[in-house]
């Protein structure tokens, strides 16, 4: 590409041409001063300054937008990019959350909110807005200027981080509460019992002492289903890697249990189903399943366990011939101390972590938990695990 004539030496080759002639005459000789004057043109080339290329910098500012366009796309972080008070742009986790449609509109519009509106006239600043993409979204919102004219919106969602607060004080109300129960009863009775002047018979004695005993062991239930759950949700993140047969586990469970409970109770069909799995948390989650089942159904039907092995799963399916569960009941029934029936629950020795524990021991196993359940007609629990892949032999 020929270089421009606004671009060559004109001052540097003029001094050039001069100093030729100034040797040509001074008795250098014509040819010494020809052989002269090309090499000092091609150290003035090759000494040249490299030509600057203009940028052009629309009125509307087109090419500083492009540029910070092209930055802000690929970030994970909603952030939009607003020409005064209009958005000019969105990437592509803004638009996944506020919509397409966004891009054009007037940010305080588009966001239709009142802590996002205050935070509009504003130059700069922060605000905590609830509620911006769902009744229960909260979305730290940061207005950062460029210039005087454009600015960015960084979006942070802290959804999550108000659920894992909000959950842990339930958990900790509700624990609380779950303690305080047996041990104000087991208080108040020994309290009775050691009163000198309550005068208590022998036969009231014994019935504080049963009751104090049914209580202490409710709360030691309640101590260890805690620590359970501790345990399994510390290592949720571990895949189990033992070979288990689930299918022996459930048979032999079943056995111990018939030979204590009868074997109109509890009626087991089992077959070959290997998992890669942590054989505690799957003897607890069988036992658990088994247990809420022989609680809570007909004691005069028995209850239905299966497991099979198909399309790459481990099918557990345990049912019974209950009252069943009211479909408004069924989302939450794997949270912790949530009861349908508190009195009833109580009553039959529940802790109310029974299916949490459950919930968090599948999904350590990377497995699925269906709940289904008819009023009148029973409850069928269904756990899937993913069978473990065959080992291949190879022979001599």
């Amino acid at each position: 590409m020929p270089l421009p004539l606004s671009n060559l030496p004109m001052p540097s080759i003029v001094v050039a041409f001069c100093s030729v002639l100034v040797m040509y005459f001074g008795g250098a000789g014509f040819w010494m001063s020809a052989a002269v004057l090309p090499v000092w043109l091609a150290t003035l080339w090759l000494a040249r300054p490299e030509p600057t290329v203009e940028t052009r910098d629309d009125d509307d500012g087109s090419v500083s937008r492009q540029a910070m366009i092209d930055l802000i796309e690929p970030f994970g972080l909603p952030v939009l990019m607003l020409d005064g008070q209009r958005i000019s742009n969105a990437n592509a986790a803004a638009r996944e959350e506020l919509g397409a449609h966004i891009v054009g509109q007037d940010a305080r519009v588009a966001l239709r909110h009142p802590e996002a509106v205050r935070l509009l006239q504003q130059p700069q600043g922060r605000a905590l807005v609830r509620g911006l993409t769902g009744a229960r979204s909260i979305w730290q919102v940061s207005r950062v200027p460029i210039d005087e004219r454009f600015s960015l919106i960084e979006m942070v969602n802290r959804t999550a981080e108000a659920d894992i607060s909000r959950a842990h004080t339930d958990f900790v109300a509700n624990a609380s509460h779950e303690l305080r129960t047996p041990l104000a009863s087991i208080i108040g009775y020994i309290e009775t019992l050691a009163d000198p002047d309550a005068k208590v018979d022998k036969a009231t004695t014994a019935k504080f002492h049963a009751t104090v005993l049914r209580e202490a062991r409710r709360l030691q239930s309640l101590v260890e289903d805690l620590m359970s759950l501790s345990r399994i949700e510390a290592e949720k993140h571990e895949l189990p890697r033992d070979r288990i047969d689930i299918g022996q586990m459930v048979g032999s469970i079943a056995s111990e249990i018939t030979m204590t409970a009868g074997e109109e109770r509890l009626a087991a069909t089992t077959g070959d189903a290997i998992v890669l799995g942590d054989r505690q948390q799957l003897d607890q989650l069988v036992r658990n399943l088994i247990d809420n089942a022989m609680k809570y159904g007909d004691p005069a039907q028995p209850v239905q366990v299966s497991i099979t092995a198909a399309n790459g799963e481990a099918e557990l399916v345990v049912t019974d011939r209950g009252e069943g569960i009211h479909p408004d009941h069924l989302p939450y029934l794997t949270r912790r101390f949530y009861r349908t029936d508190p009195g009833r629950s109580r009553a039959v020795g529940g802790t109310g972590l029974g299916l949490a524990i459950v919930k968090h021991i599948v999904e350590r196993h990377r497995g699925k938990l269906d709940i289904a359940s008819t009023q009148g007609i029973g409850t069928t629990v269904t756990v899937r695990i993913p069978l473990a892949p065959v080992d291949h032999v190879s022979e001599d």
